[in-house]
């Protein structure tokens, strides 16, 4: 019997992840200094451990409300209207959700009918992609490579004008993989686009604590109606593992997400919840020190790049460099990764995995020790001197 013919159609058209493809496939590698994934190296902070303890030691082992415990939902609420100026009614406008993956998948099956289009600016994250063709819509991929890596409002006004039928835009500030973040004054630009159109804009902040040189400035304060915003304390708070997302949403939208999350998780672990409540309420500024090194580490790696002729620009947020291949190398993205990988020891990610505008350049995350991102610039130089 062939199996593969039980596998439904838009699964099999899905790629798998080059991130997570990418990095076991050179993880064996004896020696490498893996800068692969977006994992922060800190730990949670000890206050959030211990409220999470405590919650345990309490017996909070149970099923919350679906939406979340009321006290999670009032404590992120008040932390986006504190950090943001955003305001959310915690009762019908917050969600709970197992990290922004789930947020994303949940929302695309609310939102999207068969044939609907995504504009997804590139370089991006690959998930994006793969969630919009998950429900039968169409990503429309928006090259934004000779525009600093940012989408400009000219060229989503062509895209708009191009595309009939674009349900919503992508926008990811600051930018996994770039590293681009915008201002207010590019933001309220491309406002006054989206606002002229009838379609939503999903706007994963996830990384808003991560920026660097000005504070960070949510577009849901602008498109009030029309922003499903996502946020949560995977970057921001060293809980990757935790798996804590929230949608912020007019209800209209988010009662449909809330149906697909009851499908998907039903509720999130409730112990990640307690943990979270600590973190939104008495947590507020530990990204600050978190922060102030890596941008000593951004500068670090950037510096050490450039030496070699590795140009990138100056990452204005998140914790990743997105650098262009030099041309004295003679191949792909994916045949530098490799040999940098199995020839310097030095594991980072290929380009081509993030859309239109990756080729030809690599991710590397500066989410590691101090001390092993000056021993992998120091290898990477090494590796260009010998490929010249």
């Amino acid at each position: 019997m062939d199996l593969k013919q039980f596998i439904s159609q838009s699964a099999s058209q899905i790629e798998p992840d080059l991130i997570s493809i990418f990095n076991q496939k050179v993880s064996g590698i004896e020696g490498l200094i893996p800068l692969t994934l977006g994992e922060p190296d800190f730990n949670t902070p000890t206050h959030i451990k211990e409220a999470a303890i405590q919650a345990i030691e309490q017996n909070e082992s149970h099923y919350t409300n679906p939406r979340g415990l009321m006290e999670f939902r009032t404590a992120a609420a008040n932390y986006v209207h504190d950090k943001y100026d955003v305001s959310y009614d915690p009762a019908t406008e917050v969600l709970a959700t197992s990290g922004v993956s789930e947020a994303l998948l949940t929302t695309f099956l609310a939102i999207l009918n068969a044939g609907d289009e995504v504009i997804i600016p590139t370089p991006a994250f690959p998930v994006y992609e793969g969630v919009v063709k998950i429900p039968g819509g169409k990503p429309v991929f928006v090259d934004t490579s000779d525009d600093n890596f940012k989408l400009t409002p000219d060229k989503l006004e062509q895209t708009l004008k191009a595309h009939s039928h674009v349900k919503a835009l992508i926008l990811n500030y600051p930018n996994n993989p770039t590293g681009a973040t915008y201002d207010q004054s590019e933001l309220s630009a491309l406002a006054d686009v989206i606002k002229q159109h009838d379609i939503l804009l999903i706007s994963d902040e996830i990384y808003s604590e991560l920026t660097y040189g000005g504070a960070h400035f949510s577009i849901a304060k602008l498109l009030p109606e029309q922003t499903i915003m996502y946020n949560g304390l995977s970057k921001s708070h060293a809980m990757t593992g935790w798996r804590v997302g929230v949608v912020f949403a007019k209800p209209a939208i988010l009662n449909e997400i809330f149906k697909m999350h009851v499908f998907a998780s039903f509720s999130v672990n409730t112990i990640a919840q307690y943990a979270a409540i600590e973190a939104f309420n008495n947590g507020r500024d530990d990204a600050a020190p978190m922060k102030d090194i890596y941008k000593q580490r951004r500068d670090i790696v950037v510096a050490g790049l450039n030496e070699v002729g590795i140009a990138t620009p100056n990452p204005s947020g998140a914790f990743y460099i997105f650098a262009t291949i030099p041309d004295t190398f003679n191949g792909d993205s994916m045949q530098f990764c490799l040999d940098l990988a199995q020839q310097a020891k030095v594991g980072v990610v290929p380009g081509v995995g993030f859309g239109p505008g990756g080729e030809r350049s690599f991710r590397l995350s500066y989410a590691a020790s101090t001390e092993d991102l000056k021993e992998a610039v120091s290898r990477i130089q090494k590796f260009m001197k010998n490929i010249k």
